[in-house]
């Protein structure tokens, strides 16, 4: 169908221009990357939060150094630790597990559904005497069953977090991610519907809660006016990770957000038209989608009737053409998914430390999670999806050609081997 690759997948990535050139440069300028003081700050981490506020209804946001460092903020905060359970998806990001073991908790999955996000039955199912909170994945741009589980968590007394990664832009029944649960968190990393390179944002909507997140990104305590650690204050005497946000990063995302609503708009349309045409293919039908117009249109999923058709029709798609340049994962079955599959995370499964003595799971507060399976088996219907699935990331910057091509390879590749 074609003879050169599609554009790169990175939504983000390909708007980056000269709005982000300048202001980058103008904290270069000003020799003031620190976002808390220097010679002449430029205020553009602070910036960023007020524009994010404003954009979708959150009382306190916080750049961060990355979304990873973002969910540990989270759990430190909550003050979760050994003897407290998180249940969170079987489809997810490896940073999503790490965070619930570095604070010293443990992580029980539940299954997903066909949206591919939590299913909040076998949420209700899960929760137990240990369970503190629930992490509840967005993947892919599409948002989860987020007010049903809002709703168990509040009937329960259990914290909910929002992992937004992959969502920026999203919303569910006309309400933004991450602000159900909380704590949210959104990621700027390369692959993200805008990058900064690096970075996330934290979110919440309660002034307690957001003073321990501000002191734990940064060195336990509070800052005053002039960027000068406070030590007084008792409910902020904590151990901080040094996940500030730079200036330049905080620079970047300032661009980034002002072409949000550009680039979800262009996957989302882009997005609708290769999926109304594939599923009107007999033999193949499309991830549930709850909320197609808060769905970022980040990505397609794809499902087949049987588990020996993704591969076969992903090396066909690539042989039409349907394809990154060298390096992009642009069409993959779910199989090749890696590490968003809980049951591909070896340190999981296999209960792997970054300490000698095994911690969190040779704890003894953490005894009751013994008998936990995080292996294939553990989640029927993830390991049925996953089995059955491919995905087709959708880029921010395909031309109606480019929509047209892929349109014209999936119904080729379908008559020959869906026949």
């Amino acid at each position: 169908m074609r003879s050169g690759p599609l554009p790169w997948e990175l939504p983000g990535a390909n708007w980056i221009g000269a709005e982000e050139q300048a202001l980058v440069e103008q904290v270069i300028a000003a020799r003031s990357p620190f976002r808390y003081y220097g010679e002449a700050p430029q205020g553009m981490v602070e910036r960023a939060e007020r524009a994010w506020c404003a954009a979708f209804g959150h009382r306190y946001a916080l750049g961060v150094s990355s979304a990873t460092a973002g969910l540990s903020i989270a759990f430190s905060a909550l003050g979760l630790g050994p003897g407290d359970e998180v249940l969170l998806p079987g489809c997810l990001w490896v940073s999503c597990v790490a965070a619930v073991v570095r604070c010293g908790a443990i992580p029980r999955l539940v299954d997903i559904d066909a949206s591919f996000g939590m299913d909040p039955q076998d949420l209700r199912a899960k929760i137990g005497p240990h369970s503190r909170a629930v992490l509840a994945v967005h993947m892919s741009g599409a948002p989860c069953r987020i007010g049903e589980i809002a709703e168990i968590c509040r009937a329960q007394g259990l914290a909910l977090i929002e992992d937004c990664a992959q969502a920026a832009g999203s919303s569910f029944a006309g309400r933004p991610v991450g602000r159900f649960g909380d704590i949210g968190v959104f990621s700027f990393q390369l692959n993200k519907t805008i990058t900064a390179g690096e970075g996330g944002l934290l979110v919440c909507e309660d002034a307690a809660l957001y003073a321990r997140i501000e002191a734990l990104h940064d060195l336990g305590y509070a800052r005053n006016a002039q960027g000068r650690l406070m030590t007084e204050d008792e409910a902020c005497q904590l151990w901080g990770v040094g996940a500030r946000m730079s200036e330049l990063t905080g620079a970047m995302l300032c661009a980034q957000m002002d072409k949000l609503g550009r680039i979800t708009t262009a996957m989302r349309d882009a997005k609708a038209r290769i999926g109304q045409a594939v599923d009107a293919i007999a033999g193949l039908s499309l991830r549930h989608q709850l909320d197609e117009p808060g769905d970022s249109g980040a990505a397609l999923i794809v499902l087949f009737e049987t588990p020996t058709m993704p591969q076969r029709f992903v090396d066909a798609l690539r042989a039409e053409g349907i394809a990154g340049p060298p390096g992009s994962h642009l069409c993959v079955p779910l199989s090749d998914w890696g590490l968003h599959w809980a049951c591909n995370i070896p340190s999981l499964v296999r209960r792997r430390s970054n300490a000698r003595d095994g911690f969190p799971w040779s704890h003894p507060a953490n005894a009751f999670a013994a008998g936990y399976d995080y292996g294939e088996g553990a989640l029927p219907l993830a390991d049925d999806l996953r089995g059955r699935g491919m995905i087709l990331q959708i880029g921010s910057t395909l031309s109606e050609g480019d929509v047209d091509d892929i349109i014209a390879a999936f119904r080729k590749v379908a008559r020959v081997l869906l026949a």
